[in-house]
């Protein structure tokens, strides 16, 4: 690999010291990957579970709970970072106020 591309790889990579820039250009990828490719291929079938997307390689695991997904991301070799969704929705968890 060319240290271009390992740079590259290094710099589009999400930690703890990342940016809120770099973070937003990381979800905007793991979306667009499900949008563009991941929805058609997992929605009706695996609706209500989640997907576990690792947007650097555009590779995608399943699981009941992200911890399940991310379990078997690792058990295939990926290291994350990842981002969750559950298929069919936005969101992975949806917080709602209680109705008084």
């Amino acid at each position: 690999m060319s240290p271009i591309l390992v740079y590259f790889r290094i710099m589009m990579q999400v930690n703890p010291r990342s940016t809120p820039s770099e973070i937003k250009r990381f979800i905007e990828r793991a979306k667009r990957a499900y949008d563009e490719r991941l929805a058609a291929k997992l929605e009706p079938e695996h609706t209500g579970e989640i997907v576990a997307i690792e947007p650097e390689s555009g590779d995608y695991f399943l699981g009941t709970n992200e911890i399940e997904a991310a379990d078997n991301a690792r058990t295939a070799g990926h290291e994350g970072p990842f981002y969750f969704l559950r298929v069919g929705s936005r969101y992975t968890h949806r917080l709602m106020t209680p109705r008084t």
